[in-house]
Protein backbone atom coordinates (compact mmCIF):
# COMPACT_ATOMS: atom_id res chain seq x y z
CA UNK A 1 0.00 0.00 0.00
CA UNK A 2 1.34 3.16 -0.60
CA UNK A 3 1.87 5.59 1.92
CA UNK A 4 -0.65 8.45 0.98
CA UNK A 5 -3.17 5.95 2.18
CA UNK A 6 -1.94 6.77 5.54
CA UNK A 7 -4.82 8.76 7.92
CA UNK A 8 -1.00 9.96 9.28
CA UNK A 9 -1.13 12.54 7.01
CA UNK A 10 -4.09 14.17 8.31
CA UNK A 11 -4.49 16.95 11.34
CA UNK A 12 -7.15 18.07 13.03
CA UNK A 13 -8.27 21.20 15.36
CA UNK A 14 -9.21 19.43 18.61
CA UNK A 15 -12.91 20.12 19.90
CA UNK A 16 -11.29 22.68 22.78
CA UNK A 17 -7.99 23.66 21.02
CA UNK A 18 -4.58 22.29 19.96
CA UNK A 19 -4.51 19.96 16.93
CA UNK A 20 -4.77 15.68 16.72
CA UNK A 21 -2.46 14.52 14.66
CA UNK A 22 -2.97 11.41 13.13
CA UNK A 23 0.89 10.86 12.61
CA UNK A 24 1.74 11.05 16.46
CA UNK A 25 -0.79 7.86 16.60
CA UNK A 26 2.07 5.73 14.47
CA UNK A 27 2.68 2.25 15.96
CA UNK A 28 -1.10 1.91 17.01
CA UNK A 29 -4.64 1.39 15.74
CA UNK A 30 -6.74 3.87 15.34
CA UNK A 31 -10.92 4.03 15.60
CA UNK A 32 -12.49 6.72 14.25
CA UNK A 33 -15.95 7.50 15.13
CA UNK A 34 -18.48 10.29 13.84
CA UNK A 35 -20.59 11.51 16.41
CA UNK A 36 -23.62 13.09 17.61
CA UNK A 37 -24.32 14.43 21.41
CA UNK A 38 -28.50 14.03 20.67
CA UNK A 39 -28.53 10.68 18.63
CA UNK A 40 -29.72 6.81 19.97
CA UNK A 41 -26.60 5.77 19.83
CA UNK A 42 -24.92 8.02 21.80
CA UNK A 43 -24.34 5.81 24.49
CA UNK A 44 -21.65 3.72 22.60
CA UNK A 45 -19.31 6.62 24.04
CA UNK A 46 -19.00 4.60 26.89
CA UNK A 47 -18.10 1.71 24.70
CA UNK A 48 -15.66 3.49 22.77
CA UNK A 49 -14.20 5.28 26.35
CA UNK A 50 -14.15 1.56 27.35
CA UNK A 51 -12.05 0.99 24.27
CA UNK A 52 -9.64 3.95 24.84
CA UNK A 53 -9.13 2.74 28.50
CA UNK A 54 -8.59 -1.23 27.98
CA UNK A 55 -5.73 -0.93 25.00
CA UNK A 56 -4.79 2.33 25.41
CA UNK A 57 -1.19 0.40 24.74
CA UNK A 58 -1.93 -0.28 21.35
CA UNK A 59 -5.19 1.52 20.34
CA UNK A 60 -5.89 5.38 20.05
CA UNK A 61 -10.13 6.68 19.56
CA UNK A 62 -10.97 9.63 18.21
CA UNK A 63 -14.37 10.84 18.32
CA UNK A 64 -15.51 13.67 15.21
CA UNK A 65 -18.58 15.11 16.34
CA UNK A 66 -20.92 15.48 13.21
CA UNK A 67 -24.25 17.06 12.74
CA UNK A 68 -25.07 15.67 9.31
CA UNK A 69 -28.19 12.80 10.50
CA UNK A 70 -31.23 14.41 11.80
CA UNK A 71 -29.49 17.74 13.66
CA UNK A 72 -28.52 15.68 16.80
CA UNK A 73 -25.26 17.39 17.00
CA UNK A 74 -26.08 20.98 17.30
CA UNK A 75 -23.84 21.79 20.35
CA UNK A 76 -20.80 24.67 20.17
CA UNK A 77 -17.25 22.83 21.01
CA UNK A 78 -17.54 23.80 24.51
CA UNK A 79 -21.14 22.32 24.85
CA UNK A 80 -19.85 18.93 23.07
CA UNK A 81 -17.02 18.49 25.25
CA UNK A 82 -18.62 19.17 28.52
CA UNK A 83 -21.66 16.45 27.53
CA UNK A 84 -19.05 13.47 26.91
CA UNK A 85 -16.98 14.35 30.02
CA UNK A 86 -20.24 14.19 31.93
CA UNK A 87 -21.60 12.29 31.02
CA UNK A 88 -19.38 9.44 28.90
CA UNK A 89 -16.33 10.59 30.91
CA UNK A 90 -14.53 10.65 27.17
CA UNK A 91 -10.45 11.44 27.37
CA UNK A 92 -10.14 10.68 23.80
CA UNK A 93 -9.36 12.55 21.10
CA UNK A 94 -12.17 14.74 20.11
CA UNK A 95 -11.74 17.33 16.96
CA UNK A 96 -13.94 20.23 15.55
CA UNK A 97 -17.16 19.59 14.17
CA UNK A 98 -16.89 18.36 10.88
CA UNK A 99 -19.14 16.97 7.87
CA UNK A 100 -19.40 12.98 6.89
CA UNK A 101 -20.96 13.82 3.97
CA UNK A 102 -20.97 16.06 0.15
CA UNK A 103 -21.28 18.94 -0.42
CA UNK A 104 -19.14 19.74 2.58
CA UNK A 105 -17.10 16.46 2.73
CA UNK A 106 -14.47 16.96 4.96
CA UNK A 107 -11.36 15.47 3.65
CA UNK A 108 -10.90 12.98 6.21
CA UNK A 109 -14.21 11.78 5.44
CA UNK A 110 -12.83 11.97 1.65
CA UNK A 111 -9.96 9.28 2.68
CA UNK A 112 -12.11 7.11 4.99
CA UNK A 113 -14.95 6.46 2.40
CA UNK A 114 -13.36 6.54 -1.16
CA UNK A 115 -11.29 3.46 -1.97
CA UNK A 116 -8.98 5.58 -4.37
CA UNK A 117 -7.88 7.41 -1.55
CA UNK A 118 -7.69 4.62 1.46
CA UNK A 119 -6.66 1.89 -0.61
CA UNK A 120 -9.26 -1.10 0.80
CA UNK A 121 -13.07 0.30 0.17
CA UNK A 122 -15.54 2.77 -0.64
CA UNK A 123 -18.14 3.16 1.90
CA UNK A 124 -21.13 5.62 2.37
CA UNK A 125 -21.64 6.74 5.81
CA UNK A 126 -25.34 6.43 6.63
CA UNK A 127 -25.60 7.81 10.50
CA UNK A 128 -24.00 8.72 13.53
CA UNK A 129 -21.04 6.14 14.94
CA UNK A 130 -19.64 5.01 11.68
CA UNK A 131 -16.76 3.52 12.60
CA UNK A 132 -13.43 2.61 11.01
CA UNK A 133 -10.46 0.95 12.44
CA UNK A 134 -6.70 1.44 10.90
CA UNK A 135 -3.60 -0.27 10.94
CA UNK A 136 -0.79 0.78 13.19
CA UNK A 137 0.83 1.97 9.76
CA UNK A 138 -2.68 4.45 9.34
CA UNK A 139 -4.05 1.85 6.96
CA UNK A 140 -8.18 1.19 6.99
CA UNK A 141 -8.50 -2.20 7.56
CA UNK A 142 -12.05 -2.29 8.00
CA UNK A 143 -15.59 -0.13 8.98
CA UNK A 144 -18.23 -0.52 11.32
CA UNK A 145 -21.98 0.43 10.46
CA UNK A 146 -23.87 2.40 13.24
CA UNK A 147 -25.15 0.03 15.05
CA UNK A 148 -22.94 -2.16 15.71
CA UNK A 149 -21.67 -2.75 18.99
CA UNK A 150 -17.89 -1.10 19.28
CA UNK A 151 -16.40 -3.56 21.60
CA UNK A 152 -18.04 -6.83 19.90
CA UNK A 153 -16.55 -5.18 16.36
CA UNK A 154 -13.03 -4.64 17.89
CA UNK A 155 -12.63 -8.06 19.69
CA UNK A 156 -11.29 -9.67 16.42
CA UNK A 157 -8.63 -6.64 15.97
CA UNK A 158 -7.58 -6.66 19.58
CA UNK A 159 -5.09 -8.67 21.49
CA UNK A 160 -7.01 -11.06 24.08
Amino acid sequence: MASNNSIHTFSLKGLTGGMVDFGAFRGKKILVANTASECGLTPQYKQLQELQEEYKDSLVVVGIPCNDFGGQEPGTADTIAAFCERNYGVTFPLTEKLSTKAPNQAPIFQFLTSKELNGLQDEEIKWNFHKFLLDEEGHLIASFPSTADPIEAMLQYMPA
